[in-house]
């Protein structure tokens, strides 16, 4: 049976605790996953981590935590691919105390670059250094896909990415890959299917046990995505019915993360569509 967990990209909407207060707040909502929020930078003890991962195992939380916005592996700039590197190790020490199991980080921009294959080349490289006297036994590093054609991270570069390292994961944002191609891609059942697919080929199934998810519905223009939006407004894409299909029609496992406005009531509407089909 497919197993899906839901919840939110950070701490549920109007909830003004701590984060090791929140799980069992998901728990009695009935959801079961969580991603810390560490976009503005690591700002976490291993005291507090521990509490966090201590909750989440009291309530059967899966845990993730998003690494900081302020990262770009991809630079030709020596410095800005020194602070990306120290940045993104932080992220996965924490990730490692709290027993968050993906570190979800964006590879960076092309700019800079002579061409997309030499940004790539250098994401590959720098990950190399991240990984240098780092331990993980439970955190996976894994590369976003991404909401613009300006950034490294469309399916085929992600999974570049993980190739380079076995402790390297996707994580896949169904927005973002609609928003990038300008509304062309993820508008059927079969065109989710076909991601999923092209990753367990490459990758093997471990990547898609679970999945790790980011959803919304998204608004884009020129070049990809502008702004995320609830699952409730009309005129935006891509629809959840078809990922939530895919999912169930091929066996696979998955984290699914809300980034929605409306965080954690879209994970349970996002749950609740899915439940028809499970």
């Amino acid at each position: 049976m497919v197993r899906l967990r839901f919840g939110p990209a950070g701490k549920p909407t109007n909830f003004s605790g701590d984060y090791d207060e929140v799980p069992p707040v998901l728990r009695q909502m009935g959801l079961e996953a969580l991603e810390y929020e560490a976009v503005r930078g690591v700002r976490v003890s291993k005291e507090k981590a521990e509490r966090i991962r201590e909750a989440a195992q009291q309530y059967d939380i899966t845990l993730s935590m998003h690494a900081p916005y302020f990262l770009n592996l991809a630079s030709p700039e020596e410095e800005t691919v020194k602070k990306s590197i120290e940045r993104l190790r932080e992220a996965a020490q924490a990730s490692e105390w709290m027993g968050a199991y993906a570190v979800v980080f964006h590879p960076g921009y092309v700019k800079g670059n002579p061409s997309r294959e030499e940004a790539l080349n250098r994401v590959t490289e720098a990950l190399k250094q991240v990984f240098e006297g780092l331990e993980l036994r439970v955190a996976w590093l894994a590369p976003e896909t991404t909401g613009k054609e300006s950034q490294v991270g469309d399916v085929e570069e992600t999974i570049r990415i993980c190739q380079s390292h076995e402790r390297v994961r996707p994580a896949v944002d169904w927005a973002h890959l609609h928003a990038r191609t300008e509304g062309k891609d993820i508008n059927s059942e079969d065109d989710v299917i076909k991601v999923i697919d092209r990753i367990e080929k490459e990758l093997g199934t471990w990547a898609v046990k679970p999945l790790h998810t980011h959803f919304s519905k998204i608004e884009y223009g020129k070049g990809g995505e502008r702004e995320h939006h609830t699952l409730g407004e009309q005129g935006f894409g891509p629809e959840w019915e078809y990922v939530c299909k895919a999912y169930v029609d091929t066996g696979i496992d998955g984290v699914i993360i809300s980034e929605s406005p409306i965080l954690e009531q879209d994970a349970l509407l996002m749950k609740r569509v899915c439940e028809k089909y499970l």
